[in-house]
């Protein structure tokens, strides 16, 4: 595995509750960037949420933009980050994307608005099949609500997105795809996106040893077919079709992506496409791994500002 990849999903250091962390020292850290004039910059408060749905606490990191501190009237448009398999609420921190994102800021190619980030572990941000977590309605029933009461947000659905990276970039899409009253935009790269029937992954996972476990606590081992059927995008968006078209959407994924993975993103081009809904799809030269997120980071945060200010 290369040095790009590593970095990319194995970011597992933990996140102390309650911390504070100066985008200077992030941009610092992580980024060599040529010296600008001084400009205001955002913060990042990480924390956690103890849950009653998981029984567990859930951390999280909310990335705040320069204005919040300032404009003490002011709300914003929040868009909800998911991240990827083996990563965890840091991935914009660890990985340098937000630097880039506060970069787009700075020279206005996007506005003020609030990054939300929680702790998905492999839930694949789903309900899981028989008695797992039922991480999906801790989101919407707990941390969702928790989220926007606490922090000044815009508590309507055109100011609210959703976007993931990979695993992420799945449940962002489903989320979106089953709850088109929730959310006016969503965007995901490198989406986790399986094209094979529950039976030949059944037929797969025989082998497969850590994948085996990972995708039997989302969706059973062996799969349940139908917990399988009504968590697919691809079914989901064919079943709230209509509701959709008011919905913003955005997806993207390397062509030499060593999962697969473009295979399923332009299965869901094809069939967005010929269910009339209107969207934004590309395949760019690349695989799986953090040099291609990064590279196109820029293009999700312009899509959902756009989304932000248009309306539909």
């Amino acid at each position: 595995m290369n040095k790009s990849k590593v970095a990319f999903c194995n970011l597992q250091n933990s996140c102390s509750e309650s911390v504070r962390i100066s985008i200077f020292v992030v941009l610092a850290a992580l980024l060599s960037i040529h010296a600008t004039p001084a400009q205001a910059q955002g913060r990042i408060d990480c924390a956690s949420l103890n849950s009653k749905i998981l029984h567990r606490s859930v951390r999280y990191c909310v990335m705040l933009p320069p204005s919040y501190e300032s404009s003490k009237g002011t709300k914003y448009p929040v868009l909800y980050f998911l991240h990827g398999l083996g990563e965890n609420e840091q991935t914009l921190l660890r990985s340098g994307g937000w630097g880039l994102i506060e970069d787009l800021r700075q020279q206005d190619k996007v506005g003020d608005f609030l990054m939300v980030a929680p702790e998905g572990r492999g839930s694949f941000f789903i309900d899981a099949a028989g008695t797992g977590d039922r991480y999906e309605k801790f989101f919407l029933s707990e941390f969702l609500p928790y989220v926007e009461t606490h922090f000044r947000i815009i508590r309507d659905r055109r100011h609210r997105g959703v976007t993931g990276l990979s695993m992420g970039g799945f449940g962002a899409l489903r989320f979106a795809f089953a709850h088109p009253e929730v959310f006016a935009s969503v965007s995901a790269q490198s989406p986790a996106l399986i094209t094979e029937t529950p039976q030949q992954v059944n037929a797969d996972l025989r082998d497969a040893g850590p994948l085996a476990r990972v995708l039997g606590n989302a969706f059973g081992n062996p799969v349940d077919v139908a917990h399988w059927n009504a968590n697919n995008p691809l079914n989901l968006a064919q079943r709230n079709r209509i509701a959709l078209k008011t919905e913003a959407i955005y997806f993207n994924c390397g062509e030499q992506d060593e999962f697969g993975f473009a295979e399923g993103a332009s299965k869901l081009h094809k069939q967005l496409t010929a269910m009339g809904l209107l969207h934004e799809f590309h395949l760019y030269p690349g695989s799986h791994d953090a040099e291609y997120f990064l590279s196109h980071l820029h293009e999700t945060m312009e899509f959902h500002w756009k989304a932000f200010t248009t309306k539909r």
